[in-house]
């Protein structure tokens, strides 16, 4: 097997370089990566973006927002998160099969005192409540099996990062299951180190497996930074490939209430119907068909501002308005 562990903790590039293992690496081999991202969301494979995350939060708290290539639901990372990915032939491990990839976590927390379990389809927990999820992709006879560790994270964080404003979405993508989550020092007999806990993790595959390390060329890095760029840091992998949904969504303004009835395809409105108590001079009919194939990305503020959306919505901004869309 061969351990890979990044220095990095940006998530574009850290999701870059997990699929440069599974995709463009030596298929015969095994591998085990570690990697940390700074505060990031990182969304299912077939998960609708909007539906997962609070954007208001997102916005607040400069949070990144990242799809990664395995189904499942949304995840919030931060420093005090651990994330490991183990690739392997799929021959080894027929199915779906968590447990076989989650022992080596199992077994290093027991170490520290720390009495953990696998439960439901792929999560490890503490007392009942969540501090792992896993999920996995299947491509060419491989398995890619990734997880987050909770050992110290921001749960305050967590729980507003990922709470879906008030809204009716009618959706054919993934929900995220929003479980009662915990942290391992909030139950371990003393606090452990991120340091401590990588480590021993590692001494633990270590222990089982014939390892390698490989330290990337600057070939592989290029290789990365490109793939990075070109995919993972784009709004169209990001918020861009999700199925058709509606939404509605409403926001009482100082104006008085004002209504949005959306269709969304691919992350751009096909449909959009707005109504309310406001006061306006332009025809809003004419707002309407400008915003037929707006995409709804980090230009919406900017693309309302050019549209005079004041002039139609007396008393709210560009910047107030884009929120409601999100």
């Amino acid at each position: 097997m061969i351990y890979i562990e990044s220095r990095s903790t940006n998530p574009y590039y850290n999701l870059a370089l997990e699929e440069f293992i599974f995709e463009r690496m030596d298929q015969r081999q095994n591998y085990f990566f570690l990697w940390q991202n700074d505060n990031t969301i990182v969304v299912g494979r077939f998960q609708n973006t909007a539906e997962e995350i609070n954007q208001e939060s997102v916005n607040a708290h400069g949070i990144l927002v990242v799809r990664r290539l395995s189904g499942g639901g949304a995840v919030y990372h931060d420093r005090g998160n651990l994330n490991f990915t183990f690739i392997t032939d799929q021959r080894r491990h027929a199915g779906l099969n968590f447990r076989v990839f989650t022992r080596p976590i199992l077994l290093t927390l027991e170490k520290f005192g720390v009495h953990a379990e696998f439960s439901g389809r792929n999560d490890l927990m503490l007392d009942g409540r969540k501090f792992s999820g896993n999920s996995q992709y299947v491509s060419h006879g491989r398995v890619l099996h990734h997880g987050c560790i909770m050992l110290d994270s921001n749960l305050d964080r967590v729980r507003d990062a990922l709470r879906v404003r008030d809204a009716k979405f009618t959706s054919k993508s993934v929900k995220s299951v929003r479980s009662h989550i915990t942290t391992i020092n909030e139950h371990s007999p003393r606090p452990i180190t991120m340091e401590e806990f990588r480590d021993a993790l590692k001494q633990q595959v270590f222990a089982e497996n014939n390892i390698t390390e490989y330290v990337l060329t600057e070939a592989d890095r290029e290789a990365v930074l490109t793939l990075m760029h070109d995919k993972y840091e784009t709004w169209d992998w990001n918020y861009g490939v999700t199925r058709a949904y509606s939404i509605r969504r409403e926001q009482k303004f100082d104006c008085g209430l004002v209504t949005l009835d959306m269709d969304v395809e691919h992350g751009t409105i096909s449909e959009i119907r707005i109504s309310g108590d406001f006061f306006g001079n332009s025809d809003l009919r004419q707002l309407e068909r400008n915003l037929k194939g707006v995409t709804l990305d980090r230009d919406l503020p900017q693309k309302l501002k050019d549209l005079g959306i004041e002039n139609y919505i007396h008393g709210v901004s560009a910047a107030d308005m884009a929120l409601l869309f999100y």
